[in-house]
């Protein structure tokens, strides 16, 4: 059983709260969303493994048995210019460890460029029955959100 860490902290809230129906219908796969605190925050690994996937505003880290989870900061924040407001820590294809910060981002520059800063959590390749439910209400950076079986 893989446990899967909040990325971020805010209130967890669920997919279906996201205002991108690819995430809000569970298309990506299962997971939650945490509509995070409008305050500079550094997004951690929510698993122990490898980033194979890494972007300022979004990154998957699979871990050693091929789990994948992809964290999502803020809907349609790619088409920010320069993606602003968002500090890469470490880099692709780097091994990283659950709790280990990857990007340091402000959700409440997002909202002022008039995005959504809801962030997406999501089972990779996962169907809806293999994650445990996920937690809701206020939740804490590095605390279990979830767990994929």
């Amino acid at each position: 059983m893989l446990a899967v860490l909040a990325p971020v902290t805010g209130a967890a809230v669920g997919l279906a709260r996201v205002p991108e129906p690819t995430f809000a219908q569970g298309l990506v796969g299962p997971g939650t969303a945490i509509d995070p605190r409008q305050e500079p925050q550094e997004a951690i690994a929510p698993i122990t493994g490898r980033i194979v996937s890494f972007h300022p505003h979004a990154f998957v880290v699979r871990s050693a048995r091929g789990k994948g989870i992809l964290v999502h900061l803020g809907i349609n924040t790619v088409r920010l210019p320069l993606i602003r407001g968002f500090e890469l820590l470490v880099a692709e294809g780097q091994e990283v460890t659950a709790g280990q910060p990857l990007i340091r981002w402000n959700p409440a520059a997002v909202v002022a460029s008039g995005i959504s800063p809801i962030v997406p959590i999501v089972a990779l390749d996962a169907d809806g029955d293999v994650i445990s439910r996920p937690v809701s209400g206020e939740v804490k950076r590095g605390e279990l959100l979830f767990r994929w079986a």
